[in-house]
């Protein structure tokens, strides 16, 4: 492993020293003016959707929902998932531009116990 590091380390060495293909000084490329145009229309002054989604596979185990609501700078919305110590984590948040961030966490027992393998006795 160390020899292939080695040969790729002087590798690299003779191309930046130009001995191979071009100059690394002729790969830098001319800086590009790019506009940018504002359009008018494109502001919102009070932006609002909703949104949400819902993963129930019973092959995987995997149990995730989320909805999130705007109304212009408010957001409220909640979120829920299962953490791997078997318990259901969900999260309900609101977010405005007078009280900031605000998270609940509530953490809840599933009502279905892992399955418990039993040892074969020979």
């Amino acid at each position: 492993m160390a020899f292939k590091l080695v040969v790729l380390a002087a590798f690299v060495a003779v191309a930046n020293a130009g001995l191979i293909g071009a100059p690394v000084a002729s790969y830098a490329a001319a800086p590009v003016a790019v506009a940018k145009t504002v359009v008018a229309d494109e502001y919102d002054p009070h932006p609002q959707y909703q949104y949400g989604y819902d993963v129930q596979d019973g092959l995987t185990g995997d149990s995730k929902s989320q909805i999130e609501n705007r109304s212009g700078d408010v957001v409220q919305g909640s979120y829920s998932l299962v953490d791997p110590d078997g318990t259901r984590r969900t999260v309900e948040y609101t977010a405005d531009p007078v009280n900031g961030f605000n998270a609940v966490v509530h953490k809840e027992p599933l009502v279905h116990a892992a399955p418990v393998a039993k040892l074969a006795h020979f």
